[in-house]
């Protein structure tokens, strides 16, 4: 059965070392410097000879005249180059308030894509057209998929360049035609941007809404707007930045201490015992470090947009103040709909029912099989509360022993009470969007494996693979879910959510499980599907809805395209927590990177890395560290994340087990670290971190 996992936050224990502990290991940071050569220098222009061509310099000037069109009544300037003396053609102009592009006598000539040229920009220069060769590394490259490096081999060549290299050459030219003028045929397009990823991307808006999926494309790839993810390590939304301009990170955590060139971490932080992701996030946001970091090149009327997994009326408060915009539905809303008994009302008005259950409450353990027995739920149970972490709050109830051992979690709540099923979990990430429920692909979960965590059904990863579903199935339960989103829609809600989908195995019903308001810890894996790749990832969607601007997108047929391409990907990850009864101070552990299986079967530091996008194949693995050397850990601590295209689990009868590969990378990653006992006292549960499910 699945249950809600919002498990814990990375936070500091606690407990301490009586005398001081060592200082945080820094290491020796990994070059990031990984994004292709340096740009390679043109070759020199040939200057022209007029001995050769075949034509007398009477013909070429005449034709270079024409081409310029210079007038009779030009003057000669010095060095021989002519200048026209004709009025210049009127150059276009951007309304700020109706976005349309007009000539200076008022005439609207492009509402489209148009490249804008911003104020004070040199207009028929090389400096113009040499930024437009460059290439945002971090970001789209392109129609297809984004990549981590960018090599160019020479500038491209435009009428601008062909003018530049001639009058390098001495020859007389006609002034090169500016951006910001029409094209040849009259008409500006989107196909005029596609050069533009750098600085120029600032200059190239679209001045309508979004229509189709190049469209979205080129709008993150060209966006202006500060966009940070904010948490206690990147996990969730990590490698998105290769995909949105001007989107970056802001962590509690540095699992590349330092050398990520997208991740902020403050230096100083001082020991705080946190008790949620929420105070990790407010800790953060009100951090003067961050605070210095985040307003640092904010471009003129733009306000930084903020998202993260965890936050409350606090975190609102406090972007309100400091002028952020925080991405996400309210705080008020998402508490309503992070309850268990409110997603179950919702699933039943929606249509889209739970597995048969009863909602009361219970005191005893009569009581519970009295109100199990009056639903015809039989007294092999599964009981869970409103609210709560992962594996925390979901019981299996089959005898008044199991009633005595959680009988104090249980009294005075408010209880969904469900008929025990054989089941398969499966999670799906999906958007809200003004278009429609666009959703996200079918995943199954890692739960309660003790080589991975020490809580009985709590989330440790997920696994997507091409047989999580049949096509019928598939089709069953999207269904169920963009009828979640309806629902959802009808509470005032817009943006991401996760949904956790039980497919009776005896039955072959689709149920809903539970439902998730936020950024999941599926999210990682969402973001590198055949699908985003294709497309985008999923969470744009998200960031359409809640940035300034219009679209008119075909999420039916989105959807269908998503769904054939369903059967093409292998991912997987696992969230490594501690599971020994230990609590020791770190002085030993892995770097963030990727690792490989070697000749010996040893699982080794290959290079650093800054996702996981780049794995090929299932004898490579990305691991993300959160607790390194300098802090602790202790039961129930989030070691890192470990993510692979190799299948975690195989079958055993009508179960699921860890494979041997996966039990391997476990023991390996768990093998890299050591560190000294300290007293444990009352160490702190992890809160906030990607071990939970929210997270």
């Amino acid at each position: 059965m699945t249950n809600d996992s919002s498990a814990p936050a990375p936070s500091t224990p606690a407990t301490e070392t009586n005398a001081s502990p060592p200082p945080r290991k820094t290491g020796t940071r990994a070059s990031t410097s990984t994004f292709g050569p340096a740009v390679t220098a043109s070759a020199p222009v040939k200057k022209p000879d007029d001995t050769t061509g075949g034509k007398t310099a009477a013909v070429k000037k005449a034709e270079v005249k024409k081409a310029a069109a210079v007038k009779p009544d030009t003057k000669k300037k010095s060095g021989g180059a002519k200048k026209s003396e004709r009025k210049k053609p009127q150059a276009l102009k951007a309304d700020p308030v109706k976005g349309e592009v007009t000539e200076t006598n008022g005439t609207r000539v492009v509402k489209d894509a148009v490249a804008v040229p911003a104020p004070g920009r040199p207009e028929n220069s090389a400096a113009a057209v040499d930024t437009t060769a460059s290439t945002d590394t971090t970001a789209s490259a392109g129609a297809g998929a984004p990549t981590a490096t960018a090599e160019v081999s020479s500038p491209v060549e435009t009428p601008a360049t062909r003018a530049h290299a001639a009058a390098s050459a001495g020859a007389p030219t006609a002034p090169a035609p500016s951006v910001s003028e029409p094209a040849a045929g009259g008409e500006v397009h989107v196909g005029t941007d596609a050069a533009y990823a750098g600085e120029e991307a600032d200059r190239v808006q679209l001045r309508r809404p979004l229509r189709n999926i190049s469209e979205v494309r080129h709008f993150f790839r060209t966006n202006q707007t500060p966009i940070y993810f904010i948490g206690a390590t990147p996990f969730n939304l990590l490698g998105l930045d290769r995909w949105v301009r001007n989107f970056s990170y802001i962590t509690y955590y540095d699992g590349w201490d330092g050398a990520h060139p997208r991740v902020f971490s403050p230096r100083y932080k001082p020991f705080v015992e946190f008790d949620s992701g929420e105070a990790i996030n407010n800790w953060l946001l009100l951090n003067a470090e961050v605070r210095a970091h985040m307003t640092r090149n904010v471009p003129h009327g733009e306000r930084p947009k903020v998202a993260m997994v965890f936050f409350d009326e606090e975190t609102e408060r406090i972007c309100r103040e400091l002028g952020y915009d925080l991405i996400l539905p309210s705080a008020k809303l998402r508490n309503l709909l992070d309850s268990k008994i409110e997603t179950t009302k919702l699933g039943n008005e929606a249509g889209a029912y739970s597995v048969p259950n009863v909602l009361t409450t219970a005191d005893t353990y009569e009581e519970l099989v009295a109100e199990s027995t009056k639903a015809g739920l039989g007294t092999d149970l599964v009981v869970q509360t409103p609210y709560g972490d992962s594996g925390k709050t979901t019981f299996f109830i089959a005898s008044e022993a199991d009633w005595d051992r959680h009988s104090e979690d249980i009294i005075g709540e408010h209880l969904k009470i469900m008929k025990r099923i054989n089941n398969t979990p499966v999670a799906v990430e999906a958007v809200l969007t003004s278009s429609g429920t666009l959703v996200g692909p079918f995943l199954t979960e890692l739960a309660g494996f003790p080589e991975l965590t020490p809580y009985k059904g709590g989330w440790c990863g997920n696994e997507m693979t091409p047989d999580v579903l049949t096509s019928d199935q598939r089709t069953r339960a999207r269904d169920l879910v963009r009828r979640v989103g309806e629902g959802l829609r009808k509470r005032g809600y817009r943006g991401f959510f996760e949904v956790d989908v039980l497919v009776d195995l005896d039955s072959d019903d689709v149920y809903l499980g539970e439902l998730n308001p936020r950024i999941s810890g599926a999210s990682a894996i969402t973001n590198v599907t055949a699908g985003a790749y294709a497309d985008v990832p999923l969470f744009l969607f998200h960031l359409l809805e809640y940035l300034d601007v219009e679209f008119d997108l075909d999420i039916d047929e989105i959807n269908e395209r998503w769904e054939e391409l369903s059967g093409a990907d292998e991912w997987s990850q696992m969230i490594i927590k501690e599971t020994a009864p230990i609590t020791e101070y770190i002085t030993h552990s892995p770097m963030t990177g990727q690792y490989y299986l070697d000749q010996y079967g040893t699982l080794t530091f290959k290079r650093a890395a800054l996702d996981w996008h780049p794995l090929q194949n299932g004898s490579e693995v990305f691991f993300l560290r959160i607790y390194g050397a300098g802090e602790y850990r202790w039961k129930g601590a989030d070691l890192g994340v470990l993510v692979t295209k190799n299948p975690l689990q195989t079958s055993n009868g009508d179960s699921k087990t860890l494979s041997i590969r996966a039990k391997h990378f476990i023991d390996s990653i768990r093998a890299m670290y050591a560190g000294v006992p300290v007293a444990a006292e009352d160490p702190s549960p992890a809160l906030g971190g990607p071990g939970a499910k929210g997270d």
